[in-house]
């Protein structure tokens, strides 16, 4: 009786768990200017392996049509690989105790939204937070995609509108590719302090409440990757293009109910996994360091993320490190 009350979360609640999912990632996308893209595409194995053609800037030249016709030295079209990395991720084991949870036998519609928003939002969040400690991992790792002013003194090393347009110009004439800015709510806060004092009277802002800053969509999450590890007043600001990151949600989430006797009371654990991959736009995975199914430690290792562009305009973002101390 207690596995047939259990098995409703397989049968009805994670049916809408993804239902759910969809939503929020259609929402998520549209808001987020696409910068971080969440999708229901998934891929067989550990890695997806994409190739692709490299910049050929390099190879446009001036011709002097009255000197002699020396050797040109060509320039190689030459492709660079893309490798996705696949994440594994579960949720529990969860204990309950079916006698204390007899809704579920007849579970309400309201009930079944209220479980099956909660793991649809983990699993966004998840995915998110992934994605962006990713990012900043790959970007960081690049000194020409980062401005770091947090050894500044005040207020030379605090997060202001101008240290952010600075860490723009790294994308020097391919800064208004630009299209997001992923930050977290100390961070963002230190920016409405910005608009409260208006010292420069750069925006106006009806409300006080600023979602549109330098032109850019600005994502705010407490991802634990925006802020430095051991030094919570360092924080981490990436502007990143359209495509920055690619998450692809496996679809394969698996659940399983569990009931067993032996206590006073019957007990019964839930138990969910799934997966997903990550993409970073001008970054690879780098099978050889990194490995496979790997830890929240390996995706926020940057030498795991190779670049594979000719220059940081073609890639992700770039990242500006601050002290919301000062």
């Amino acid at each position: 009786m207690a596995l047939s009350q259990m098995q409703v979360f397989n049968d009805m609640i994670m049916p809408e768990t993804l239902e759910a999912l969809d939503v929020m990632v259609d929402a998520f996308n549209e808001a987020s200017a696409g910068a971080i893209r969440l999708t229901n595409d998934g891929f067989a194995g550990d890695f997806l392996r994409e190739s692709f053609f490299d910049s050929l800037h390099g190879a446009q030249r001036r011709v002097d049509r009255y000197g002699a016709n020396d050797s040109v030295t060509p320039t190689a079209l030459s492709e660079g690989l893309n490798t996705s990395v696949k994440v594994a991720g579960g949720f529990g084991p969860i204990l309950m105790e079916p006698g204390q949870m007899s809704w579920l036998d007849r579970p309400t519609a309201a009930g079944i939204d209220a479980a099956s928003q909660f793991f649809a939002e983990a699993l966004v969040k998840d995915q998110l937070h992934t994605a962006i400690a990713s990012l900043v991992a790959a970007i960081e790792n690049q000194s020409d995609a980062t401005l770091d002013i947090s050894g500044g003194t005040d207020p030379a090393g605090a997060l202001t509108y101008i240290a952010m347009n600075r860490s723009h110009a790294l994308f020097g004439d391919k800064s208004g590719m630009l299209a997001a800015q992923v930050m977290n709510g100390a961070g963002y806060h230190r920016l409405v302090e910005e608009n409260l004092k208006n010292a420069q009277r750069l925006f106006a802002a009806g409300g006080v409440r600023v979602i549109d800053i330098l032109g850019q969509r600005f994502v705010v999450t407490d991802a634990p990757a925006l802020v430095e590890s051991g030094t919570p007043d360092l924080i981490k600001t990436i502007g990143l293009v359209p495509g920055a990151a690619t998450v692809f949600d496996g679809g394969d989430i698996v659940s399983n109910i569990d009931t067993t006797n032996g206590n006073e009371r019957i007990e019964t654990t839930m138990q969910v996994d799934y997966s997903f991959s990550v993409r970073l736009k001008g970054y690879t995975w780098d099978e050889s360091n990194g490995g496979r199914s790997p830890t929240d430690a390996d995706l926020g290792t940057g030498s795991n993320w190779d670049l594979e562009v000719s220059t940081i305009k073609n890639s992700a973002g770039v990242i500006l490190v601050a002290d919301q101390a000062q």
